[in-house]
Parts: C-alpha cells; sequence; structure tokens
C-alpha cells in the first residue's frame, strides 16, 4: 500500500473519501515533498510501520490535524501504547497531541498513567498558520491548547487557504460599512429597500419556487429580523422554520424524529443524493451548533462564523422542510448578531448563490458526496426506506470540513457587495438622471417610465421593437425615443468611483 498519514487510515478504516487530492503516498523521491494541490510524496525510507499509531504520528508531524480520521484512529488505538510512547519521550508535541486527543475524545486518563513528566512550553492543536482557530482552553496536563472552532463533540475544521487567505485581506464587512458610509441615506435605503425583496426571490429561486405574494412578504420580514439580538434556540429555530414554510403539514413543532433525506427526481435508493445524520445525533450536533452560533470564539472573522453555522446547519439538516432557506437566513442573523454591519444592512448573499449555484451546489457535495456513503439505503416501495449507517458514521457529522463552503460564502458575500449592491445603487443614479430629465420635457406615467428605463438599461441601451409595440398606444414615438437616447446618455457617463477602505 503506497498511501500513508491520513490516506493510509481512510484506507484502512475503507471510510468515504473526504480528504480529495490532499493525500500522502510514497514515492521516488529523496526527502518529502508537497505539491500544489496539497498531497505529499514521502520516501520509502521515511514511511511509518503500518499501525494506526505509527500512522497518526506521521499525519500529525506532516499533515497537521484532521480530526476525523484521528478520531476514527484513537478508538482503534489502545491507551497502553499511547501510554508506553509518553513514558519514553513525553515532550514531545506530536506524541501530546495524540494523547491530549485521547483523553479527551474517550472522556477519560490514559491507562497506568498518573502524571505524565511534560515540561515543556504550551502549543497550539491547530497550528494558526493553517487552519482558522477558535479560543485556546488549557490542558495543564499535556500542556497543549486545544483551539478549534468547537468541543469534542463537535468541532467543525476550516482550513486556511490562499482563497480563504484573500477573501479576509479584502476586509469584505470594512468595505460594506464604507460602502454604507459613502452612500446617502435615502439613496442607501432604496437600494436596501431592493436587497431584500430580491434576497426573499433569490432564496426561494435556489429552492426552485417563485414565492406568492404573501409568502415573499412574511420571508422578507423574517429577513428584517435577522438583526434582532435573540440567540439561536430550538423554540427560535422551529418559530423561523415555520415562517419560512407555507404547507400547515411541513411546520414542525421540534427538530426531527425521523430520518431525513435529500432526492433527485429519481425513484428509489438511487435517487438519494444525501441522508443527513440520523435523529438523534442531529438534535445533539444541533445543540452544539446553537452554542457556536450564540458564542462564537473570539477574533474568528464573523463572516467565517456565519459560514459555519450557515453550512453546518444544513447538513445537519434538523427539520423535514425549510432547511436550505433557513440556512442562508442564519447568515445574516450571524452578521446581525456580530455588530459588523450598519442598522438593517442586508447583503443579498442568496441573489449572488442564485447567479453562481453550480458553485453553491460544488461547496454542498464537498461534505455531501462522500457522507453518502455512510448510509447504505434501501427503498421497498413507496415511502419505504430503511437506513443502514457505517461503523463510526458519527464521526464524519461531528468534525466535518467546511473549508469550500467557507470559500464559497466570502465570495458569495463580496459579489453581493459588488456585483450587486453598488451596481444597485449605480442604477438608482442613472434611473435618478434619466426621470429628471425625461419628467421636465414630458408626461409620462411613473411606473412606464421605470419600465421603459429598466428595459432598455438591460437591453445594453436599446429598446426593443417588442416594448415599441407594447407601449405604442400611449407613449408616443419621440417620447419613447427621448427615453432611449436618455438612457444611453446615462449609461456612457462613468461611474461613481467605488468606495474604498
Amino acid at each position: 500500500m503506497s498511501a500513508v498519514g491520513y490516506a493510509w487510515i481512510q484506507a484502512a478504516l475503507e471510510a468515504p473519501d473526504f480528504m480529495g487530492p490532499r493525500q500522502a503516498r510514497v514515492a521516488p523521491v529523496s526527502r518529502i515533498e508537497r505539491l500544489p494541490e496539497g498531497s505529499l510524496l514521502v520516501p520509502t525510507k521515511l514511511a511509518p510501520a503500518q499501525d494506526f499509531l505509527s500512522q497518526a504520528l506521521f499525519a500529525i508531524k506532516h499533515e497537521g490535524i484532521r480530526l476525523d480520521l484521528l478520531t476514527a484512529a484513537l478508538r482503534r488505538i489502545p491507551g497502553e501504547q499511547l501510554t508506553e510512547l509518553v513514558r519514553a519521550a513525553p515532550n514531545g508535541v506530536y506524541t501530546r497531541k495524540l494523547c491530549h486527543l485521547w483523553e479527551g475524545l474517550h472522556q477519560q486518563r490514559l491507562p497506568a498513567l498518573a502524571e505524565p513528566a511534560v515540561t515543556a512550553a504550551y502549543a497550539p492543536l491547530f497550528d494558526p498558520k493553517d487552519h482558522i482557530v477558535g479560543t485556546p482552553r488549557r490542558d495543564a496536563r499535556w500542556r497543549i491548547e486545544f483551539n478549534g472552532l468547537g468541543g469534542w463533540s463537535f468541532c467543525p475544521v476550516v482550513r486556511r487557504t490562499a482563497t480563504l487567505a484573500r477573501l479576509l485581506d479584502s476586509d469584505i464587512l470594512g468595505q460594506v460599512q464604507a460602502f454604507a458610509d459613502s452612500t446617502g441615506n435615502a439613496m442607501l435605503e432604496r437600494a436596501l429597500s431592493w436587497a431584500y425583496l430580491s434576497e426573499t426571490e433569490g432564496s426561494f429561486a435556489i429552492e426552485g419556487e417563485t414565492p406568492t405574494h404573501d409568502k415573499a412578504a412574511v420571508f422578507a420580514a423574517l429577513l428584517k429580523r435577522a438583526h434582532e439580538q435573540r440567540p439561536l434556540t430550538e423554540e427560535f429555530l422551529v418559530e423561523l422554520q415555520n415562517a419560512a414554510v407555507s404547507n400547515p403539514f411541513d411546520k414542525a413543532v421540534q427538530f426531527r424524529t425521523e430520518q431525513n433525506r435529500l432526492q433527485k427526481d429519481l425513484l428509489g435508493a438511487a435517487g438519494v443524493t444525501y441522508v443527513p445524520p440520523w435523529p438523534d445525533l442531529a438534535v445533539e450536533l444541533m445543540e452544539q451548533l446553537m452554542t457556536l452560533a450564540n458564542r462564537p470564539p473570539q477574533q474568528l472573522d464573523a463572516l467565517i462564523h456565519a459560514a459555519v453555522v450557515s453550512f453546518a446547519f444544513v447538513l445537519i439538516h434538523p427539520f423535514m422542510d425549510g432547511n436550505g432557506r433557513l440556512s442562508r437566513f442564519l447568515i445574516h442573523h450571524c452578521l446581525g448578531q456580530s455588530g459588523r454591519l450598519p442598522p438593517q444592512f442586508l447583503l443579498p448573499v442568496s441573489v449572488a448563490m442564485k447567479k453562481h449555484e453550480a458553485q453553491y451546489l460544488q461547496a454542498l457535495s464537498s461534505f455531501s458526496k462522500p457522507a453518502r456513503q455512510l448510509c447504505r439505503v434501501t427503498w421497498a416501495g413507496d415511502e419505504h426506506y430503511s437506513y443502514d449507517w457505517a461503523p463510526q458514521a458519527d464521526i464524519w457529522f461531528r468534525y466535518m470540513d467546511l473549508t469550500e463552503c467557507v470559500e464559497f460564502t466570502l465570495t458569495m458575500a463580496e459579489a453581493a457587495l459588488d456585483m450587486h449592491l453598488r451596481q444597485e445603487v449605480e442604477f438608482l443614479e442613472l434611473f435618478d438622471r434619466v426621470a429628471r430629465g425625461i419628467n421636465d420635457r414630458y408626461d409620462l406615467r411613473s411606473s412606464d417610465l421605470t419600465t421603459l428605463v429598466v428595459s432598455i438599461f438591460q437591453n445594453e441601451g436599446r429598446l426593443s421593437n417588442n416594448r415599441r409595440k407594447r407601449f405604442a398606444g400611449r407613449v408616443p414615438d419621440e417620447v419613447l425615443d427621448a427615453v432611449e437616447a436618455a438612457v444611453q446618455q446615462a449609461m456612457q457617463r462613468p461611474l461613481k468611483p467605488r468606495a474604498t477602505r
């Protein structure tokens, strides 16, 4: 077997591939080499022995921390093996990390080991250069700081990547504040009115729905509650779910008590694309997620926090219906709680997500696709499905890697500001210029003027023949020509410089 480290552990456990290309393997090289996609080439002389302890130590040293595979390995490593390792070299940082994890995950001390003779300096479990980390909690016994984003029973993981580093350096929420400060109150209010409406339509569109006026009004009102300083609780989430769905039979009274599944337009097990955690585990994970949502780690970027909460929620899928809409609402909720946005400010992330739906599905499938292999689904006809979970399936839900989901969310937040809100303000300014010029010269219904300006603008400055025919009965040709010319002239003006920090 050429796989080593985490790849060896994954293969030995016959576990789904949550790692992708970031795997280590033996290769004809003279030293360990890291390739651009994150994989490692390891010379034969440095390959560890074919056992879980040796492979886990190699992985921690050369590949960092993966709580899912380490937990799976530690469930196979007898405590006595670690005790012997500690007695031989108590200050080794990789040994201490492994022992810290073993005791934390088992909630007991290593056998026949009272107090290890550790004198080394404290070391973080997750390297902050490689991971987004949480508030450190010191383990004096092993002199290790647990700095994950959660705790032992639920700790989502976000790796620092070049993409994520660029997004963090751009300070998206700082740009949002500068945009709000540089936009007049009246214009900002108009742009935000558009944002609330478009966010509502976008969130429903992602689910393949066109909301009725009443459904849209209810969801828009829900979005405006995102700035309420209210912690997430099961009661509050049930209340939100009831507002997000209209079918009375789909309204929840608590987190789900039955197994859910996501399915394509195909009958039977072959159509099942994702099976979220079983009900008892889902409830347990939701308790931990609500804690993370209500008490974000110190110094954690607010957008990363919002992304983790949103995607973890939809992957846990705590309700039978409405999870997708609620997951996107949670982005706004977390940002509203953070205090980093101006009052009632809304980033139309669902609008951006809808325009990049393929990337949205890719971000979701970075976890859901391998997770599908954790459960064997059997169909007996109608709605009779049975679910057979793989051993240790809970591990992958407890320590889900949400890196791609976080990258996607921050990218969409950036697009929501740059490609949607800024452009909406620019269009409103263009509309105002056109409206002033036309209203000074002609008597035209405001609704007709709005429709004409929008259609001409969207058609790159031209009024289509169909539109001309439609308005021919109530708007003279010279007025149609004047509106077209005014829009063309306004579109040729240089756009207002974007706000900078």
